[in-house]
């Protein structure tokens, strides 16, 4: 039995629940609240000392941290591999994958953060709060640029014919930034981010690749009440 622990919509943890959809893995899926602070109950910190999620616990132990659980789970149920077949292929694979988890997770941190916590006003003109915006929607946009520039050859998925590492550790994020263009329309409209199919078009193809599979599909945080992408 695997037993995972998260919080619905942490793209970290996301990433794990990708990994076991591509998979056809089943696990327990222990979703913990962050508003209460479950993280830092004894409990919790009993399987993880530090505090953070994802966690899986597995008859082997415990892993703590999304990238190693991915490799864990390649490892440990290998016939449908997350980092391909071949060394050419782990090659692209893990540099996709881990310049995901560099830069476009760090670009959505400093865009959506403050999106999500804000009412999806516009900030004054001139401000310093939307000069900050706007600097972080330019790195969001590049990463986007980046994963259309890998897609826009027909390729199927980022690692390749199959679902692998990469579109799980891409694919939270993406979900996350359609969220906001459904929530805060005006204020990513401002910020030059409209539907992604007219932005960003083999991405927005490959987000509905990936959404027609039930297993992907049931990773949609279920505080969002399964809401229409904003494609």
């Amino acid at each position: 039995m695997l037993t995972l622990h998260t919080f619905s919509g942490a793209p970290r943890g996301w990433r794990v629940l990708m990994g076991l959809a591509f998979k056809g893995l089943k696990a327990d899926i222990r979703f913990i609240s962050f508003s209460e602070s479950d993280q830092f109950t004894p409990e919790f910190r009993a399987i993880n000392p530090r505090s953070t999620v994802p966690v899986l616990e597995t008859k082997d132990g415990v892993l703590r941290d999304s990238i190693s659980i991915l490799a864990w789970l390649d490892r440990a149920y290998p016939s449908i591999p997350l980092f391909g077949s071949t060394p050419a292929q782990a090659r692209e694979i893990w540099q996709i994958t881990m310049e995901c988890c560099d830069y476009l997770r760090e670009a959505n941190r400093q865009l959506l953060t403050p999106v999500f916590a804000g009412d999806g006003t516009i900030p004054k003109p001139g401000s310093q709060e939307l000069t900050t915006l706007r600097t972080a929607a330019k790195l969001a946009h590049n990463e986007c640029a980046y994963l259309e520039d890998i897609l826009k050859d027909g390729r199927l998925y980022l690692s390749g014919e199959t679902p692998g590492a990469a579109d799980a550790v891409a694919f939270p994020e993406i979900r996350l930034l359609q969220r906001a263009i459904e929530t805060k329309p005006d204020l990513t409209r401002e910020l030059n981010f409209t539907r992604l199919s007219e932005d960003y078009p083999h991405v927005s193809a490959w987000i509905d690749r990936l959404n027609k599979v039930p297993a992907v599909r049931a990773t949609i945080p279920t505080h969002w009440k399964l809401s229409p992408a904003a494609t």
